[in-house]
């Protein structure tokens, strides 16, 4: 599905939130591998589930097609610097719900992109008859976890010890969702 762009000015930086399009695949290829390798906050090492440009094309051309899904980047100078995913289900006993994940890149945190993202993801399944969003973030992720919170995320669940860090330690992985009132 596609929304609306919206601008934002956060300590001087001004960004765009808007839908994807096809001409952004190279760019959200580059940008989610550069996210693996600049945070254990994700599932992936650098490299690991690579998606290509073709790949990031089929993505966008799907979620743009399909009114259960949303992709948004977030944009600084021309530069994708982020973005986010709501993805639904074709099966009935799903069709009410979507999964949310967002990336920012490091230089940019702190400006509220993520946030600012999620927000966006919000709004876009308020409107659409989306009654459930859910997500999982690592334990560590404390920032995402209140972010979370305050925007009316639940702790719905933990998968112990579900994720290998660098450390060699094991890591939870907290699962939250929102209901729509």
């Amino acid at each position: 599905m596609i929304v609306n762009s919206q601008e934002f000015k956060v300590n001087e930086l001004h960004y765009t939130i808007r839908s994807a399009n096809i001409k952004d695949a190279q760019a959200l290829s580059d940008v989610r591998l550069q996210l693996d390798g600049e945070t254990e906050n994700f599932d992936r090492e650098p490299g690991e589930g690579y998606i290509d440009t073709q790949g990031f094309e089929k993505i966008i051309q799907e979620d743009t097609e399909n009114p259960r899904n949303l992709c948004l980047v977030a944009v600084v100078d021309n530069r994708i610097v982020g973005f986010s995913r709501c993805a639904g289900s074709s099966l009935k006993r799903f069709a009410h719900k979507v999964d949310f994940g967002v990336g920012v890149l490091m230089e940019f945190w702190r400006f509220g992109i993520g946030k600012n993202l999620l927000k966006t993801s919000i709004e876009w399944a308020d409107t659409n008859d989306i009654k459930k969003m859910a997500l999982t973030v690592v334990e560590t992720n404390d920032k995402a976890i209140l972010l979370y919170k305050k925007l009316g995320f639940e702790i719905e669940g933990v998968l112990k010890n579900d994720k290998l860090l660098s450390d060699g330690n094991y890591y939870h992985t907290i699962v939250m969702g929102r209901i729509k009132a």
